[in-house]
């Protein structure tokens, strides 16, 4: 018979509470977090993330671009310590800092491999937002390997793309998967959007970080040309036989560089190097590495429509 009495309910305890979704995200941040840290400079901030249990931070170059020697730290937990720069690539917007880990380890993130990331994966983006210390947004995803033109106007190739909410004072934070792994460091979004946002890839900071640490800089190769796309007529292609509809048109030429030693002009336009085809001006950047460095290179003009051949020596950057 019903009495009237109401049965206790049972609390449900803390692993009820939260989907499957919800757990591998606090477990990651729990994982992660402490070791994302606030990098403070004269002129601003950002956030950065050790990667080693000895002290090294990674971070964006623009982050301490004006920072000097005045570079400074802050952990999650309240202290705060100077950073020393080890060396930065304004190319790919990295730099690496180290600091003084103490008596005791700090917590440190593990670097991932960018090149197992699928779009549709959960992204967590953890950083120092707008002065807000230590803000965790999510996402997914969105796309890889997009490029994007660094500081110095260079292409950075495979970008991540991704919808999990950044804005100033992310920069140099990790994007990380449920699993605790940096698969980015967070870069750059673009104002008038909603949810297009990038990080540099994982796998690309390492590289990085290892040409830094051994030789302090990234090498590069140039040969001092500033030039535009610029489309072929196909009478001149078929012509020439060259198998390519567009190319870079040549608008000023270094004096002194390496593409002035070898004879080229303003108004020719490259369309090979190396032997390889040349259609706009970002590929031709992407095949100036340092393994072309005092290395000569035939180099496929049109000039006056007619096709010529130049041997340039790349020098380093």
């Amino acid at each position: 018979m019903y009495t009237g009495c109401v049965l206790p309910q049972r609390q449900p305890d803390d692993a009820e509470l939260l989907d499957a979704y919800s757990r591998a995200v606090v477990q990651a941040v729990d994982e992660v977090g402490p070791a994302v840290v606030r990098v403070e400079t004269v002129h601003g901030g950002g956030s950065g993330v050790l990667f080693t249990p000895d002290g090294l931070i990674l971070t964006n170059s623009h982050v301490v671009e004006h920072g000097g020697d005045r570079l400074r730290v802050a952990f999650p937990d309240g202290r705060q310590t100077r950073a020393d720069l080890i060396g930065r690539d304004a190319s790919v917007d990295l730099a690496v800092l180290r600091v003084d880990p103490g008596p005791e380890r700090p917590v440190w993130a593990t670097l991932g491999d960018s090149s197992r990331v699928r779009v549709g994966q959960v992204a967590i983006a953890i950083g120092n937002p707008l002065g807000f210390h230590h803000t965790v947004t999510t996402g997914v995803v969105s796309a890889l390997g997009r490029a994007l033109h660094g500081r110095d106007g260079r292409l950075m190739d495979d970008v991540i793309q991704t919808d999990a909410a950044l804005n100033p004072g992310n920069s140099g934070g990790p994007l990380v998967t449920t699993r605790g792994e940096i698969i980015g460091i967070n870069t750059a979004m673009i104002a008038a959007a909603q949810g297009l946002c990038f990080a540099v890839a994982s796998n690309t900071a390492r590289w990085v970080v290892g040409c830094l640490l051994r030789d302090g800089r990234v090498r590069r190769s140039y040969i001092g040309v500033a030039g535009q796309h610029a489309p072929i007529p196909r009478a001149v292609a078929r012509a020439n036989q060259i198998a390519v509809a567009s190319g870079v048109l040549v608008a000023s030429v270094e004096p002194g560089g390496p593409a002035a030693a070898a004879g080229l002009r303003a108004a020719d336009v490259i369309v090979a190097f190396d032997g390889e085809a040349i259609s706009d001006m970002d590929v031709l950047q992407r095949s100036l590495t340092a393994g072309r460095i005092g290395r000569p290179a035939p180099v496929t003009i049109l000039r006056d429509g007619r096709r010529q051949q130049l041997n340039i020596v790349p020098r380093e950057s």
